[in-house]
């Protein structure tokens, strides 16, 4: 998969291994892989972009937000308005919506995904239908947090080969068992853990 949030020169360069050494770039890639994975399952979200619009459906049970100003659709990550549709409706009956605002106020330009589509002063009225967006989902880019949960997390996965039994030792320190979860990991991806996720 090519959505990884590290790049092979970065792990590299984080494990002191030359760029010319192409001997382990197999075992480098499975963990760059599995660290950006990891972080999606936790966090509940990817933070990489599509590279075209793609539509997804959503019912509006449990996504629906009501307040003073009108209510809220709260939906998976968009990360770009280049192609965004807005449609309500079922089955092969679909209207297309456009008095909305996306939701949170300049987050694309803050370098985060729209989340929600509010409908000002208004309902968005689905009792029986849904909503069906087309959109480029995921982040506008990667968060430094991200990469750098995901450099740590490749660097840890790509050493336990030296710690199979998840023991570690040095003559400084002794032996020691590995934590489960590394603390400065969680740290950094904590803040981009879907609420109730």
């Amino acid at each position: 998969m090519a959505n990884e949030y590290v790049t092979l020169a970065e792990l590299k360069a984080q494990l002191q291994i030359e760029p010319s050494d192409t001997s382990r770039d197999a075992d480098l890639n499975r963990a760059r892989t599995a660290a950006s994975r990891s972080i999606d399952r936790t966090t509940g979200r990817r933070f990489w972009l599509d590279p075209q619009p793609v539509r997804r459906t959503f019912t509006p049970g449990g996504r629906i937000v009501r307040g003073d100003d009108g209510e809220l659709f709260l939906l998976d990550d968009i990360g770009s308005e280049d192609g965004l549709v807005v449609e309500t409706g079922s089955g092969t009956s679909w209207s297309a919506v456009t008095e909305y605002e996306t939701s949170p106020d300049n987050a694309l330009a803050d370098g985060r995904p729209i989340t929600g589509l509010r409908r000002v002063l208004g309902t968005w009225g689905m009792a029986t239908s849904r909503l069906r967006v087309t959109a480029r989902f995921g982040w506008p880019v990667v968060p430094d947090d991200i990469n750098q949960a995901a450099l740590l997390q490749a660097t840890r996965l790509f050493k336990r080969k030296d710690s199979p039994e998840g023991i570690i030792g040095s003559a400084e320190w002794g032996v020691r068992n590995l934590s489960r979860r590394d603390p400065d990991v969680w740290a950094l991806i904590e803040p981009f853990i879907i609420p109730g996720f």
